[in-house]
This record gives structure tokens, sequence and C-alpha cells, in this order.
């Protein structure tokens, strides 16, 4: 055949494929079929290489093109057949509405019905019944789009307006891709429900897909539409139209809203009846996919054609959705809407650049949208440089089987040597752990959340689902508390569904802490969440953005202290860094080697979902090899059995090696294209023999019994525990990012002092030289009232709420910090004092009040003055509350704990006429 016919035969089946009947002229029935392609049929401008009839009448042209060449600038031929229609001809309206360039493998679509009309990429024919339902319109989208109504904006603030009026103008412009980036916790859930609403409403857009990365974010997204109320009438979109989080692979007609998994998505165009939920519990973009440089297959499927959607929404588009999945996505003949928090440079790149938004999270800080962080770094010498474990005659190592958990004690063949990277993969110390949590409880309350007495929301990352059991066993036990103080939450966890626990993760005060490997590490939304614990490291930039991000959610202050009664508000969460994770280097994108990486596991899974290239054969291959070399006869017998592969995972890795192997696909190349002996065959050719090899490889992994049984040995491939080797903290502190902040609060202080110090009493009492007694706790207590505002945030109702300025003078001046302080609300005074007198040391109040209690006891017995037991107590009593308010007067003396000893008239008893000369000598030396 010549190369036009080959064409002409390809565009025969997918037109075929689409649900056209395909005739030649001489033989044309146009009541054969709804509709009916006719193959050369002459027109007054020409031959045209398909004339499309739909119910009887002329609709549209197809023009076909030998492959590789470029169809932009057929266009204007086709354009010439639309209008050169025989004018006895029935048919819709002239010129033809719709026109089609092909050249089999790329195929270009034109609606002459819309408004600035241009060509677009299709990956298909659309069917007969759609262009149908095109022509009837009284407008299309695109029109409808130009004119829509004014956006209600009552129930939405600035940037999300913003967002949707750029969007739809931009989709109004006919740009088939818009990228928002909105940072995470800025509400673009929301946003994408009102654009969504207003697509369906005056749009009349026919069907919406709402991708998701994994079920439980369907759910919230399903939730989300369930709560939206229309600003038109007051109706909830679940009310008005269908939405249809897919939980089977059938879409409902009805649905104007459709909301699943791309992994469902591809399951469903591949033709799959059944799909497994468990699937869709782990992210697909942070499994295998990485290993991925070629998108996933994707060929036609007419019971989900490509006019199904009209516009496709992709929530969290930073990730590898663009890449691996790109197909799938372009399969559709839809606009194309991203969402994000963190867009890569790929990421907009996929977009065509068209950022129509861009809402960054400093941004998002600085409008109180987002919440800000400090980074608490923890370092140990086995984080750091990991260990030896020596081998040693009689000491017996436990080793632990990672399928059963089931332990034995051995003898080591050689010494240990193990790096960070190993820990909690292949070696465990538990020591590690330990001191990384015990830091953790110890520093909780005193450094990274001062003055508080529960424990925050807190999540901590996990490496492997193994990592996730120990840490939260030890978090239990190193905090003293039961299951219910902490709790796992992994796509692996069993007994009670994850997304219950996730749930009372955010809405009731137990669990406090959550350990999780990925499936709250993105969109999942947690508010109350104020620290974050990584205890694994992450490569991808995007991710760790994205990890970040489940802390900086704003909660409103009463709905924060329903789970934790004694925090005031959010103003910040705290990054506990025992890994380094936030001073290693990111890449934007995760790295594809021939490494093995990742875990088996995904690797297994992203062959099973069809997936075959060299990187992904090369790696899979070394990981069986390196595994063979660990497993007994019994499971060796049990993996032949189930490949069908006499020599098992031997057999299995050579296969995957001959596959790639250059000299076997050049072999296999001239037996497939039946070459002569010494020609050599051809890039095209030597390509097509080694993706035939590779899929043959592969073949014994689309097997789940093959797959389970290779997981269940590599499971119980033992961890050997490293008892013996210690840990030393290194250090534990915040970060220079942090410091840098609370620079700016001291400096900031410094300032309101000094522009106040004329406006508020307790100031200008304290900025008097000589400084005289005289100031009174309701002095204090207003100029809390008047530091309550942002930065600061003292409340004078919690006096420890003074702790946050006391920790930014330690942090910028530790030599001069003397003492824990900030506890106390009259630790003010000592703030105020240190800020006009920077030379002298910070004391709190209460340790400098002790102090001078001490000289002065000394100062009277030195002169021969002694007292009594009760007046020791007395005298104690007055020591203790001038530590708390400025001064004390004898009207304190009918309060507590004076009233206990006997009030103002036992005072004058114990202490008779010179009660009043040590009151005063007490109020200046105390208070000095």
């Amino acid at each position: 055949m010549t190369a036009e016919q080959k064409v002409r035969q390809i565009i025969d089946r997918l037109l075929t494929e689409s649900g056209w009947i395909v005739q030649d002229r001489a033989a044309m029935n146009i009541a054969a079929g709804l509709g009916v392609a006719v193959r050369e049929f002459p027109l007054q401008s020409g031959p045209v290489d398909y004339l499309l009839y739909a119910d009887g009448k002329v609709i549209g042209v197809v023009e076909a093109k030998p492959q590789g060449r470029t169809l932009t600038g057929v266009e204007i031929q086709s354009a010439k057949y639309t209008s050169g229609l025989p004018d006895n001809l029935p048919h819709y309206r002239l010129p033809l509405p719709f026109a089609y360039e092909s050249t089999g493998t790329e195929t270009q679509f034109t609606n002459s019905l819309e408004p600035d009309f241009r060509s677009r990429p299709v990956f298909a024919f659309h069917r007969p019944e759609e262009l149908l339902r095109l022509v009837n319109l009284d407008s299309q989208v695109r029109q409808k789009l130009r004119h829509m109504p004014p956006l209600d904006t009552t129930r939405l603030w600035g940037v999300q307006v913003q967002a949707i009026q750029n969007l739809e103008e931009s989709l109004a412009d006919n740009r088939p891709r818009a990228l928002i980036q909105m940072a995470t916790g800025a509400g673009k859930t929301f946003t994408a429900c009102n654009f969504c609403y207003r697509l369906v409403k005056f749009a009349h857009a026919r069907r919406i897909l709402f991708l998701v990365d994994r079920t439980n974010l369907g759910r919230q997204t399903l939730n989300e539409f369930q709560q939206f109320v229309s600003p038109h009438n007051s109706y909830k979109f679940t009310e008005e139209f269908t939405v249809q989080h897919l939980r089977k692979n059938a879409i409902d007609p009805a649905a104007k809203v459709v909301v699943t998994t791309i992994q469902r998505l591809y399951s469903m165009l591949k033709g799959e009846e059944e799909f497994d939920d468990a699937n869709e519990e782990t992210s697909a973009y942070e499994a295998a996919l990485a290993l991925r440089k070629e998108p996933m297959p994707v060929v036609y499927n007419a019971a989900l054609a490509v006019e199904t959607f009209d516009f496709i929404v992709v929530d969290e588009c930073h990730r590898s959705i663009y890449n691996i999945w790109r197909d799938v996505l372009l399969y559709f003949d839809a606009s194309l809407i991203g969402l994000t928090a963190t867009p890569t440079k790929q990421t907009i790149g996929f977009f065509n650049g068209n950022l129509v938004q861009q809402y960054t999270h400093e941004r998002a800080v600085a409008d109180g949208v987002n919440v800000g962080y400090d980074v608490y770094r923890i370092e140990t010498q086995v984080t750091k440089d990991g260990a030896r474990l020596a081998k040693e005659p009689g000491l017996f190592v436990p080793r632990r089987d990672r399928r059963t958990r089931a332990r034995r004690l051995a003898e080591l063949d050689d010494d240990l040597t193990y790096t960070a990277n190993q820990l909690d993969r292949d070696v465990v110390n538990p020591n590690l752990m330990r001191l990384v949590i015990r830091t953790l409880r110890d520093r909780l309350f005193t450094e990274i959340f001062p003055g508080r007495t529960e424990v925050p929301k807190t999540l901590v990352f996990a490496k492997t689902d193994l990592h996730a059991d120990d840490l939260t066993r030890i978090i239990r036990e190193e905090f003293g508390k039961g299951n219910d103080f902490c709790q796992k939450i992994t796509s692996k966890t069993t007994g009670r569904k994850p997304e219950d626990l996730l749930n009372e993760f955010r809405n009731s005060y137990n669990p406090r802490i959550a350990v999780t490997v990925d499936m709250i590490a993105t969109g999942t939304d947690v508010k109350p969440l104020e620290c974050l614990l990584f205890m694994r490291n992450i490569s991808s930039a995007s991710y760790f953005e994205q990890m970040k991000g489940r802390g900086c959610r704003v909660v409103k202050a009463d709905d924060l202290r329903k789970v934790t009664p004694d925090a005031r508000f959010k103003d910040r969460f705290v990054i506990v860094d025992a890994v380094g994770v936030c001073e290693s280097d990111k890449t934007t994108s995760k790295p594809l080697d021939r490494k093995p990486s990742v875990a088996l596991d995904k690797l297994l899974n992203t062959i099973a979902a069809g997936a075959v290239d060299a990187d992904l054969v090369s790696t899979l291959a070394s990981r069986l090899a390196r595994l063979e070399q660990e497993l007994g006869p019994e499971q060796q017998q049990q993996i032949a059995s189930e490949s069908g592969v006499v020599n098992g995972l031997v057999g299995l890795s050579e296969k995957l090696l001959t596959s790639i192997e250059s000299d076997a696909v050049a072999r296999r190349a001239a037996t497939k294209f039946n070459l002569p002996a010494r020609q050599e065959p051809s890039e095209q050719q030597l390509d097509a023999a080694e993706h035939e090899a590779m899929q043959e490889a592969v073949r014994p992994f689309h097997n789940p019994r093959l797959r389970d049984a290779i997981l269940k040995a590599k499971a119980a491939a033992e961890q050997v525990m490293d008892e013996v080797t210690p840990d030393t903290l290194l250090r534990a502190g915040f970060d220079a990012a942090a410091k840098e902040k609370a620079r700016s609060l001291v400096s900031d202080f410094q300032k309101f002092i000094e522009e106040n110090k004329n406006e508020i009493e307790a100031l200008r009492l304290l900025y008097g030289k000589p400084y005289k007694a005289g100031l009174r706790y309701r002095q204090v207590r207003e100029l809390a009232v008047k530091l309550n505002v942002p930065p600061f945030y003292v409340d004078p109702r919690e006096p420890q709420t003074v702790g946050r300025l006391w920790n930014a003078y330690e942090a910028v001046e530790p030599d001069k910090v003397k003492g824990k302080g900030g506890r106390s609300l009259v630790d003010l005074i000592a703030l105020v004092r240190h800020a006009i007198q920077p030379h002298e040391p910070l004391v709190p109040v209460g340790t400098a009040v002790d102090e001078r209690y001490r000289q002065w006891l000394a100062e009277k017995e030195k002169s021969g003055m002694t007292f009594t037991p009760d007046q020791r107590q007395w005298l104690d009593a007055i020591k203790d509350h001038i530590a708390k308010s400025p001064a004390i007067e004898q009207d304190d003396f009918e309060g507590v704990p004076f009233s206990q000893l006997g009030g103002l008239g036992r005072a004058a008893e114990v202490f008779g006429d010179r009660l009043a000369v040590i009151l005063g000598e007490l109020n200046e030396r105390l208070a000095a």
C-alpha cells in the first residue's frame, strides 16, 4: 500500500471505533446508521477524503494526509470543502460546522460554531451523537463564557474572586489550559466549587471531571460540593445538580461533576469493569510513578468517548499527573484547569505558562490566610553519621522479619556499618528514635511551645509502615500515654477505617499525635495541626512543600481550643526536623534512574498498571536479582510455581535484562522485520523490538499471585535491630530562619516601648530615672492589653503568652538571658527594663525577687535583726506576692494567701509597729 492508503486504513478504523459507518461513494447508504462517513466524495471545490453525515444530513468533513505532514497548513483546504457542498445535499448549515484533519496518528478538529474558532488537537473523532448535540445548541459553551452573569462575591474573598474571574476570561479566550496557584488553606476547593457551578449553570457545561490524588481527598471534595450553597437560589450544589464520587467504574449519565482519582479513570479507559478501592488509598503520584519517563499507554474506548467531559479540574496538579498521566488527560476533548499550592516549572510549562492566579504561601501568611512556621532542629550522632555495629563472639543481635514482625537472635556475619539512609529500612536503632522523642517531649513545653501544658496536635512522618509502628509504640512509652494518645494512620491501618481515625485526629481531643507515611502528607485538611515531626527525608521540593502545607492552615481560636484546650490561637506551626529535611537539597521533581530507590511493591504496581520502559525493567531486574540471594528454597519454589519460570527469580530477572540487552534486541529486530543478514535494524525497528521484548518479560508480573508471592518473600527478609549502639544529642534548637523572626520580634518590641513610653503608664514609670517603686499590677495588665496585638500577642488572661517575647530574646541574646521566664505577666517588667538597659541581664522577675529577698534577709541578720518563724512565714508570702505583682499594699492582706494566715489584723500582731516600715522596704528592694 502507498503511504496515503495506509493512512486511510488507520482513519477508517478510528472513525469506526468512534461510531461512524465508513462507506465508499459508490455504495453509500446514509440511512445505514446515525453517523456515516463517505470516502472520496466529490464537492464543488474537489473531492473530500471523507464527508460526514449525521442523521441523514451533512455535518462535516475529514481531510487525510500522510504521516509526518503538518496539519496546520491543511486547514485552508478543509475550509474550502466546508463551503463547497452542492446546493441539493441536505445539511445543517453552511459552511459545514465541523472539520477534521488527520494523519491517523495526529488529528485536529475545528468547530466553526465557536467564536473566534480555531483548530485543536483531539485524541480521536467525536461520535455522531456529539456533533449532533453541538450543532443543535443555541450557542456553544465558549460563546456562553463570554456572556457570564456577574460573579456574586458575597461569600468570596479577594483572591478567590480574582481566580474565578481570571479563569473565566481565559476560558472565554479559548486558552485550553489554565493554572490556579493558591496557597494551601486559601480555599482552592471552595473556589473550584464556585467556578464549577458557574460553568454548569451558566456556560451549560455538559460534564466536569474533578481529579483528586487519593480517595479520601475525593470524599473531602464531595463534601465541599455538598456544602456549597448557590448564591443565586440558595440550593445546595448537589440539590441542583448531580455530583458523583466514583466508587465503581461507571459514570452516571445525569452527573454534572464526576470526582475520581486518575488511577480509576485509567482503569476505566482500559475497559476494566472493576477496580480495587485499595488502589486509591495511596497517592498515585508519590508511588513508583517517578520511574516512568513515558506516559501511560492510552487507546480509544468507545464507552468513554473523548467528548465525555467539557472541563477537567486537576487538583494538586504539581505532581506527576502532567507527566506520566499526560495522555490520560489529553485523551478528552476538554479544557484543563489545574489547582496547586506549589507549582514547579514543569507544571507551569504543561499549562502553557497560563498562570491565571498566583497566590503564594508568603502572601497568604501576610494576609492571615496561612500561618508561618519555625524549624526546630534535633540532630543526633547516629542521624548525622550512622553507626558501626561490631561483630563480637557470643554477641547475638536481634533480627526482625518485616512481614510477621517475628524476632530471632543471631550473630553478625561481619561488622555492620550503616548510614543514616539505611535507618529504619535495613537497620533499626530504637535508641535513636527514643532520643528524638524524648528530646521532643522534654523541650515541648519549655522551648518549642513555651507555657503550654497540652501536647499540640502533632503529625509524624515515618519512612515505612513498619517504621510508623515503631514510632507509635515509642511515642506512647516516652510520653507515658495510652493507645488513644498516639495513633498510626496509614493505608495499612487495620481494625478501623483510616478516615475515621483521621476525623478523630481532626475533630477530637485524642489522638494528640498521628504517625503516617504518606496518607496525610498531601491535601488532607487538619486545621488544628500545630507541629510536624519529620522522621523521614524528602528529595522532592514540591512534595516537601505539600507536606509542610499540612501545618499552615488557619483555624478559628474557638475551634482550636475544642481539641487543644490550652491553646490560645494558632499563629504559627513548628517543623521539628530530626533528619535534616529542611537542610538537604531538593529536586523540583523526583529523579529517574536505574537505582533500586523505590519500594518493590510500588515497582510491581506500576508494571501491573501497564507501564513498561527500559529504566523500569532494569530497576526491577536488579531488585529481583538482589532479593534472590535472600530467599530460602520454599520461597523460591513458590515464586517459580506462580511465574511458570523453572528457576524463579533468576529466570525472571534474566528475561528482564535480556529484553533490554542491545545485541538481543538487534537479533529480535532482524527476525521481526525479516531483515537481510548484513542489514542493521533502524532505530524505529530497534525500539519496536525492544518494546515487544519488554512487554513479554513483564507479562508474568501481571499475575497478582506472583506479585503477592514476591512481596511476601521480600517482607520475610529481616531487619537488623541495633539495640547496642547508644545515640547522643548533638543539637536541639530553632534554626536560623526562626532566629531571624525572633530578631524581628525583639526589634518590634523595642520600637513599641520607645514609641509608647509617654502614653502607657507602666512604661512611664519604668522609664523614670532613677526608677522608683510604685508600679502596680493593674498597670502591668494595661501594658499587656496594649501588647495584645500582632506580632506580640500578649494576652493578660493567659500570662504564659509573655513567653513568646521572652523566647525571642533568648534566641537573639542567649548570653544575656538568665533563666526561663515569660510564664508570669510581671515578666513584662523584666523585658521592658532589659530593652531600656540592654547591657543588664534579662532575669525573670521571680528569680530577681528571690535573690533580692535573700540579700535583704542577710542584711537584716547582719544588723542584728532576727525574725520569728511566724514572721518568716509572713515575709515569704509577701515575697511571693511581690514576685507575681510588682508591689504589696495593706489591702492585699484581705486576699489569699494572707487571709488564710489571719489577714491584716494578724499581720499587725506579728510585726507590731514595724509592719509599715517592712512593707515599704520590701516594696522598694524587691521590686527594684
